[in-house]
């Protein structure tokens, strides 16, 4: 299951992570979010333990999403030692997400 990360616990369990982090900049109003969905919980259970996956609503934690200049969602960041290493913007193939997750090991 995808972690739920906000504005009060991101520096925490996204930035100090000790794994790689997927997270899922999102909205409930936000059809290709919803498509993207089903994908980033898929890959949260088969990537436990290798990367912290987790999705943010922009629309309740709007200071996590403005932090990163985040305009379209969704917008999925991979973030390594604490920094953004990766990007990737709209709802793509659950490959695509495969390749940059494997790229980032």
């Amino acid at each position: 299951m995808a972690f739920q990360f906000t504005d009060a616990n991101f520096q925490k369990e996204a930035l100090e992570s000790n794994i790689p982090v997927l997270v899922d900049f999102y909205a409930d109003w936000c059809g290709p979010c919803k498509m993207i969905a089903p994908i980033v919980a898929e890959l949260a259970d088969e990537y436990e333990g290798v990367f912290k996956i987790g999705k943010i609503n922009i629309d309740q934690e709007s200071a996590t999403a403005e932090k990163y200049r985040v305009m379209s969602i969704p917008t999925l960041i991979i973030f390594k030692n604490g920094v953004p290493v990766d990007t990737v913007v709209g709802a793509v193939p659950k490959k695509a997400l495969l390749d940059k997750l494997e790229a980032h090991k």
